[in-house]
């Protein structure tokens, strides 16, 4: 007892004498930053003292605290002894370090090396399919938040996040960011033996394979589930490598939950593990030393055995990884728990973490997701939140210091943009042009699979937030697949998704692509957007529309008869649905030619844009359309644009008409040099919904400069179009000058 009274009052002395001195030091430098620089870690203060004396004052402050630090440290051990010595399991504890040693990670200075700036971390992640790849890039934007480092992605994939992945990286044309991609269906023969019972299927196993899966020059790597969300610089965990010892080639968090204790429920029977087992939502793999060790056959000879009384998974290759673990726990290094805060119902997660600075990685592991429960779920769901609406071409950063190459699509489009003469009048356009949007294709889950049907159409259409409400109509009149372009924020694609989730007529479609084109600079790209529909769909023929039209029900079915019976495969022709429009908002709409030519006789109804647009649907002849029973040829006139159907590989559109007009007319005008016949539908029809008038028309009507560069941009595309098609174009130009 009185050795402890003792050891206390050394203890109370101590931080007197340490306080009286940091107050000293902090008076004679007469500066917060110099005060605050010694407060910090005697590891981390490297900077040099600016005279001798100072040195001196900053030498004896330092052996002060560590005689503090080793009094606490003995005052600790004294008051521990008659307890069970048994280590305490929290936020602070360094799992990796040997039992015995200090295991505060506050006071005590890391033995981790440094990562250097320009370091290539390289990152390997499972995905596969349309939901994961959407959960992933939530992930990444956590990653690349914090970075500092350059970052090489390791995707593997099938091929529905191929696709989507690997559009998403190329048009987000973040610097310094590598990303590859592996086949999974070429992995699957390596686990597909394996039966499992978890939600993730065959791809929850593909983790095993890596050392095979990955270039056998990558000696490690960080592998993390999609679910995992970064609160702090990847860089923090990459340097944990270096702690690893000469055995150590696996770097885990102990499992948070119960599960492998087996007393879950009654005859809960989990697979073997080394106490609680650890979880695999965040793993560090030296991948060299796993080739080395044998690592494939390890694995499988443990998954067999394990096999022969467990006859599957529950926790897929979580369990596989413990069993390995169970048989030589010295391969593995404990990851303190801080890297893996497990979201799970009924977990010690609580305990890795006593403030927000513990935080590192969190990881939404319950099916629940984000309803988990949790006593901090709230703080953990809106930092989760803030990145999954995090503007991410705000994370288009370069890393300055570090040498490397721009990829050749961004050097080119930094060379285009530095060309660019600021002084144009139309220069806003122009730069809009250039101007590369992150596209991430199939936002929503799509199934539609495009049988051998010659004939099959796709609806494609493009839009913004303000037209969200058109597609419960649209997919009510038209029963085939579609395929839509949305032009959003990051916060307003969630909002789209909450909707469409939320829509019984939207969410029991799967034949309907969503294809999210992220808005960036002033202009609406309206040709890119139809594009993008464009070029995603499946189907020979597409037709293209806008989204404010509802097409007259039936219209699929009877454009498929139309085309097979007009041979259309055997030809080159666009066919037009006339289009109508209605002033009210409130429509009864017309089920068919004769109801349609009722409500137009009567004015509810009239032929689209007459009163403001004559000439962009006056070539389709209305008057002969009333009375016709077969298509009829018609031609080409200045301004025209109706709507067509046309074979999928029809010119696209031009892109350099951003806004508000000539968007269209550009297209058709093409389709035209190309000689495709006109050819008019004479029992389909669309009818034009009301709405509010777009920004874009708006800055068209009262903006003169707006109007004059439009001009410019038609004189630069007719130049264009005579160069592609010779004299076959001129007639254009002519037309043009006679207007």
């Amino acid at each position: 007892m009185f050795r402890s009274w003792r050891m206390k009052l050394k203890v109370l002395l101590a931080t007197v004498t340490l306080a009286v001195l940091l107050c000293w030091l902090y008076l004679f430098m007469g500066s917060l930053e110099y005060g605050r620089f010694l407060l910090l870690p005697p590891c981390l203060s490297e900077q040099p003292s600016r005279d001798a004396e100072r040195e001196a004052l900053a030498s004896r402050v330092r052996r002060v605290e560590e005689e503090n630090q080793q009094l606490r440290l003995q005052l600790s051990q004294a008051q521990a002894e008659g307890s069970d010595g048994s280590p305490q399991w929290g936020a602070s504890a360094e799992d990796g370090d040997p039992p015995g040693a200090d295991r505060s990670n506050r006071t005590a200075c890391p033995k981790q090396r440094t990562v250097h700036k320009c370091e290539l971390l390289h990152i390997a992640i499972v995905c596969a399919g349309h939901n994961a790849s959407r959960d992933v890039v939530t992930l990444v934007k956590s990653i690349l938040f914090h970075r500092k480092n350059p970052l090489h992605f390791h995707f593997i994939t099938d091929s529905v996040a191929h696709r989507i992945l690997q559009t998403l990286f190329q048009s987000w044309m973040v610097p310094s960011v590598h990303v590859s991609f592996y086949n999974a269906d070429d992995l699957k023969p390596e686990v597909s033996w394996i039966p499992n019972k978890h939600y993730s299927g065959i791809y929850g196993l593909m983790k095993l394979t890596l050392t095979k899966a990955l270039p056998s020059n990558l000696s490690k790597v960080i592998v993390l589930d999609t679910d995992i969300t970064f609160a702090t610089d990847i860089a923090e965990l990459w340097a944990v490598f270096g702690k690893f010892s000469d055995k150590q080639v696996i770097g885990l968090v102990e499992n948070q939950s119960d599960w492998y204790l087996g007393n879950l429920w009654k005859n809960h029977k989990p697979w073997p593990a080394l106490g609680r087992g650890f979880n695999t939502g965040v793993i560090l793999l030296l991948l060299d030393r796993l080739r080395r060790l044998g690592w494939e056959q390890m694995w499988r000879l443990t998954a067999e055995r394990e096999l022969m009384s467990m006859l599957s998974t529950s926790l897929a290759d979580q369990d596989i990884f413990n069993a390995v673990i169970k048989q030589d726990p010295s391969l593995v290094y404990r990851l303190p728990c801080f890297w893996n805060v497990q979201l799970s119902d009924h977990t010690r997660s609580e305990q890795c973490y006593t403030e927000l600075s513990d935080l590192k990685v969190i990881h939404w592991n319950s099916p629940k997701k984000l309803r988990v429960k949790n006593k901090h779920v709230e703080f953990f769901r809106n930092l989760y939140l803030t990145f999954l609406e995090y503007d991410g071409n705000l994370l288009r950063r370069e890393l300055f210091g570090c040498a490397g190459l721009p990829s050749a699509p961004s050097h080119q489009l930094q060379q285009a943009l530095e060309e660019l003469d600021e002084d144009d009048p139309c220069y806003d356009f122009r730069q809009q042009y250039l101007t590369q949007h992150r596209v991430h294709l199939f936002f929503l889950q799509y199934d539609f699979l495009a049988l051998l049907n010659p004939t099959d159409v796709t609806l494609v259409a493009q839009l913004s937030m303000d037209r969200l409400q058109m597609l419960e109509a649209i997919c009510k009149h038209w029963a085939g697949p579609i395929s839509l372009a949305l032009y959003m924020s990051d916060a307003e694609a969630q909002q789209f998704l909450r909707y469409a989730q939320a829509s019984e007529v939207l969410s029991a479609r799967r034949n309907v692509a969503y294809h999210i084109v992220y808005k960036e600079g002033q202009f609406y790209p309206i040709n890119l957007l139809r594009n993008v529909a464009l070029a995603n769909t499946q189907t020979p023929y597409v037709f293209l529309t806008d989204i404010d039209f509802l097409p007259m029900y039936g219209l699929y079915e009877y454009l498929r008869n139309s085309i097979q019976q007009l041979e259309l495969p055997q030809r080159k022709a666009a066919l037009i649905v006339p289009a109508f429009e209605t002033l009210h908002y409130r429509l009864t709409f017309p089920k068919s030619k004769a109801e349609l030519l009722s409500m137009l006789d009567m004015g509810s109804l009239y032929t689209f844009r007459y009163h403001v647009w004559p000439k962009g649907h006056a070539p389709t002849d209305y008057a002969k359309w009333r009375t016709a029973t077969v298509p009829y040829r018609v031609e080409w006139q200045p301004d025209f644009e109706p709507y067509v159907v046309v074979r999928r590989d029809c010119p696209r559109y031009d892109q350099r008409f951003v806004g508000f007009g000539w968007n269209k007319v550009s297209h058709i005008m093409e389709l035209d040099a190309q000689e495709y016949e006109l050819l008019v539908l004479p029992n389909a029809f669309m009818i034009h919904m009301p709405h509010a008038p777009s920004f874009d028309i708006s800055k068209f009507r009262l903006s003169a400069g707006y109007r004059s560069c439009l001009q410019t941009l038609r004189e630069e595309f007719h130049q264009d179009l005579s160069r592609r098609y010779g004299a076959a174009a001129l007639k254009y130009l002519t037309a043009e000058r006679s207007l």
